[in-house]
């Protein structure tokens, strides 16, 4: 499944700080459709996600009914990304 959508770097200053983006509703949507046959365990669906020319493997972690993409440090210094930036993501789900 390939998936496309855009939004807001935020910052969670938890335990472990992280920066994410929202996964739109309709896109959630979508992820929870097949997350049962993809997930490895605690709603975690693995993707593969493409930024700008930045390519990563990571997974969706569920959050309040919906998926949040976490953004890793060396892909926001590919991309000279940062907190409130609009980014393009695209993934494709299962890795």
């Amino acid at each position: 499944m390939e998936l496309s959508f855009s939004g807001e770097i935020w910052y969670w200053r938890g335990p472990s700080p992280f920066h994410f983006v929202t996964v739109p509703e309709d896109v959630a949507a979508d992820l929870h459709a097949v997350s049962s046959q993809v997930t490895y365990g605690w709603g975690m669906i693995p993707v593969t996600l493409t930024v700008g020319s930045t390519t990563r493997t990571t997974s969706l972690f569920p959050k309040d009914g919906g998926y949040i993409v976490p953004l890793r440090a060396d892909l926001r210094a590919a991309e000279g990304l940062d907190v409130g930036d609009a980014v393009d993501i695209r993934m494709s789900v299962g890795g």
